[in-house]
């Protein structure tokens, strides 16, 4: 079950992102730098995250081999980043491999599976909030529009910046709707007095 001490648990058993890349192959790292490259918020993006009041913990069960999260890692960690620049660090993201964490995988399946990545979201306090996986809305989309075949993109392999940044706003959107949701929380804002 996912309640508070064990989720607790696997954020604290969680590595961070240059932790994690430190597992992979020369070649899977250079996938996820890649990708890291290509990583751009906006602006507006920017000011939003730094603008977050509430911590969040996230974690992202993933596959260091996976061209799934070979594309989100990166872009998980960049938003992160960008909350911590300017909003005092408050996402705190950690990685966790599914196969070292197969417990976990049993517990958060999407449509019946267990699929990478999962994106894990808790409140500062541990108290899950939800978990969202495999892809994004703007990346089903995409693979809609290859007439529903059989598709996942090889590490490394080309992604169109415009995808990208369609795929990044999504992610954006689910974190800004996390913190809003922790925002409007009536026993956060009990206990925060606001």
């Amino acid at each position: 079950m996912l309640d508070t001490q064990y989720l607790k648990a696997k954020h604290n058993a969680g590595l961070s992102y240059e932790q994690y890349l430190a597992t992979g192959k020369p070649n899977q790292v250079e996938s996820w730098r890649k990708v890291e490259s290509q990583v751009s918020l906006t602006q507006q993006q920017k000011d939003m995250l730094g603008g977050f009041v509430r911590s969040m913990k996230v974690l992202f069960l993933s596959g260091i081999w996976c061209g799934d999260c070979v594309r989100q890692g990166p872009m998980l960690s960049g938003i992160a980043v960008a909350a911590g620049v300017q909003g005092g660090g408050r996402i705190s993201l950690r990685f966790l491999d599914r196969d070292q964490h197969v417990d976990l995988q049993q517990q958060v399946p999407i449509n019946g599976g267990h699929r990478v990545p999962v994106v894990i979201f808790c409140a500062e306090d541990d108290h899950l909030v939800g978990w969202y996986g495999d892809r994004t809305l703007s990346r089903y989309r995409l693979m809609a529009a290859a007439k529903l075949g059989s598709h996942c993109p090889l590490p490394g392999g080309p992604l169109p910046q415009v995808d990208m940044e369609d795929e990044l706003a999504d992610w954006v959107s689910e974190f800004e709707r996390v913190h809003l949701l922790l925002r409007l929380s009536t026993r956060l804002r009990q206990k925060h007095g606001d």
